[in-house]
C-alpha cells in the first residue's frame, strides 16, 4: 500500500516537473534566458484564482470534461509501477484498461469541443479523433511487445519479469527502440511538435489547443494538469521499459522520464511542425515501426531464424 502511494506520488510530482524541463532545455538550446522553471505552475495557480466563463451553447458535458479527463489519466497512473515500487492497483490484463483510460480522457475533450458549437473547435475535435484512432494501435502493439517478452499481462508484473530474465543484445536493442516509439507516441497523444505545436495561436492549424479555447479559470487549469499527467504516464511507460533493460530502481525511472522530456525539447528545438497533411504519414510510420519491432521480438523469442537462398 505504501509503495503504491509512493509510486503515484512520484509520477504526479514528476509530471508537474516535466513541462519545466522541456521549457528550460528548449530555452538553453535556443540561447534564450527563457521563463522560470516553475512558470507553468505559476500559470496554473493564477488560473485557479480566476472565475470560469462558459458559452451560452455549452452544456454540462463541457463543464464535466476537464474533471473526467484528469480523473481518467490519474486512474491510469494508479496502474503504473515505478521501478521496484508496485502500483496501487493491478490485475491480469490491466494494460488494456490503462490504454482505454487514456482514450476516455481524449473522448471527454472531443465531446467538450463539439459541445461548444464552435466550428474551429469542431475541426480540432475531428483531427484529435483521427489521430487518436490511428495512434491507439501503437500503444497496444507496445504493450503486446512487452507482454510477449515478459510473459505477463499486468503492468505490475511485466517490467519486473523483463528485468529478471537475461535478455540478449538483440532483444535489448528492440526494447530500447520500443522506448523510442513511445516517445514518438507522446508527440501525438500530448500535442507536441512535430504533430502539433502547443504554442501556436492559429486556429486553422491547431489540434489540441483549439479544443480548449473556450476554457478558462479552474477548468483550463484542470485541462493543463491532465495534459501533464498524460505525458507523465506515457513517459513512465517508456522509462519502465528502459529501466527493465538497463537496470535500476525508482530513481532510474525518474531519470529516464526526465530524459524523455529533454528529448522532446531537443526535437522541438530543431524540428519544424509537420503540415497537417503529413501527420497521418507520421503516425502510420510509427505504427509500422511498432509492428516491425513486435515481429522481430516474436522471432527472437521463438528462436526463429530467417535465411535467404543464395
Amino acid at each position: 500500500m505504501m509503495g503504491g502511494l509512493l509510486a503515484i506520488s512520484i509520477l504526479v510530482a514528476t509530471g508537474l516537473v516535466l513541462p519545466g524541463v522541456i521549457n528550460r532545455v528548449r530555452s538553453w538550446l535556443s540561447g534564450r534566458k527563457g521563463v522560470p522553471f516553475f512558470q507553468h505552475l505559476y500559470n496554473v495557480r493564477a488560473m485557479l484564482r480566476k472565475g470560469v466563463v462558459t458559452g451560452h451553447t455549452a452544456t454540462l458535458i463541457f463543464r464535466a470534461a476537464p474533471s473526467v479527463c484528469l480523473a481518467s489519466v490519474l486512474t491510469a497512473m494508479l496502474l503504473l509501477p515505478v521501478g521496484g515500487l508496485q502500483p496501487l492497483f493491478s490485475f491480469r490484463g490491466d494494460v488494456v484498461l490503462f490504454a482505454y483510460l487514456l482514450a476516455v480522457s481524449r473522448l471527454a475533450m472531443i465531446l467538450a469541443a463539439l459541445d461548444t458549437g464552435s466550428s474551429f473547435e469542431g475541426m480540432g475535435a475531428s483531427r484529435e479523433a483521427l489521430y487518436g484512432a490511428m495512434a491507439e494501435p501503437v500503444l497496444f502493439i507496445v504493450a503486446g511487445t512487452a507482454a510477449l517478452v515478459s510473459g505477463q499481462t499486468s503492468l505490475a508484473e511485466i517490467f519486473p519479469a523483463m528485468a529478471a530474465r537475461g535478455m540478449s543484445v538483440e532483444l535489448s536493442i528492440v526494447l530500447l527502440l520500443v522506448v523510442y516509439v513511445v516517445m514518438k507516441l507522446i508527440a501525438v497523444e500530448c500535442g507536441r511538435i512535430p504533430v502539433d505545436d502547443p504554442r501556436t495561436h492559429l486556429e486553422l492549424t491547431m489540434i489540441h489547443e483549439v479544443m480548449v479555447l473556450d476554457y478558462s479559470g479552474v477548468d483550463l487549469a484542470t485541462v493543463s494538469l491532465a495534459g501533464w499527467m498524460k505525458m507523465s504516464a506515457l513517459a513512465a511507460l517508456a522509462a519502465n521499459i528502459a529501466v527493465a533493460v538497463t537496470g535500476g530502481g525508482a530513481v532510474a525511472v525518474v531519470g529516464w522520464m526526465v530524459t524523455v522530456a529533454a528529448a522532446i525539447a531537443v526535437v522541438e528545438s530543431f524540428v519544424a511542425r509537420n503540415r497537417l497533411t503529413r501527420n497521418t504519414t507520421f503516425i502510420l510510420t510509427i505504427v509500422a515501426i511498432a509492428l516491425v519491432l513486435f515481429l522481430v521480438a516474436f522471432l527472437l523469442e521463438s528462436d526463429i531464424t530467417v535465411s535467404y537462398p543464395l
